[in-house]
């Protein structure tokens, strides 16, 4: 393979769900049009200036506020907890809930070295203390990061007299909620559990 394919192959494999062969069909495809490697580049290279973390949320935004925060149809007393931004997508699209969300950026991982210092814990409690929240549910990954960090959250909100639930169990273990579908996740929020 010539040097500036086998380069785009070695960063196209890098990305999640991408292999090697995948990696070269998507490369050939690129190579044969040059209009949409161009267009691509272009995108890729300008996501990082037109993107940007939203300030109330830590939601995908291209303003100060993402769309979601900025809509004043949504339910306003709740806000459901997810660990990353792309998890918000996956709940959208079950149009089962309709609060507000607050992204952590990640979870706690004693072993990776995260602490619930590192994320946006203490965020969430000014906002359920300055916003009126009423509920906060959890949505995060069933695993032990996942549980580890919603204890720390519901036993901080706690003096708060906040109603803190979680989804319902309805995703298998060890499994992304970006990789859920659609009627799985719209259940298990439906049956969230009180903590």
């Amino acid at each position: 393979m010539i040097p500036p394919l086998e380069e785009l192959l070695s960063a196209l494999s890098k990305l999640p769900g991408i292999g090697r062969r995948s990696a070269e069909r998507i490369a050939f495809y690129l190579l044969a049009k040059p209009e949409e490697a161009r267009r691509l580049g272009e995108a890729a290279v300008s996501l990082h200036d037109r993107v940007k973390a939203c300030t109330q949320c830590g939601n995908f935004a291209t303003s100060e506020l993402c769309p979601i925060c900025l809509d004043k149809k949504r339910e306003r007393t709740t806000v459901c907890v997810v660990a990353r931004p792309w998890e918000i997508q996956s709940i959208e699209r079950t149009s089962a809930y309709h609060g507000l969300y607050h992204v952590l950026g990640g979870l706690i991982s004693p072993s990776a070295g995260v602490s619930a210092d590192d994320l946006s814990v203490s965020k969430l409690l000014e906002r359920v203390e300055k916003e009126g929240i009423e509920e906060v549910v959890l949505a995060l990954e069933p695993n032990m990061e996942g549980d580890l960090t919603g204890m720390h959250i519901a036993r901080a909100l706690k003096p708060a007299g906040v109603r803190v639930s979680r989804i319902a169990q309805g995703i298998p273990v060890g499994r992304d909620l970006e990789s859920a579908d659609e009627v799985t996740l719209g259940r298990a929020l439906q049956g969230r559990i009180q903590m």
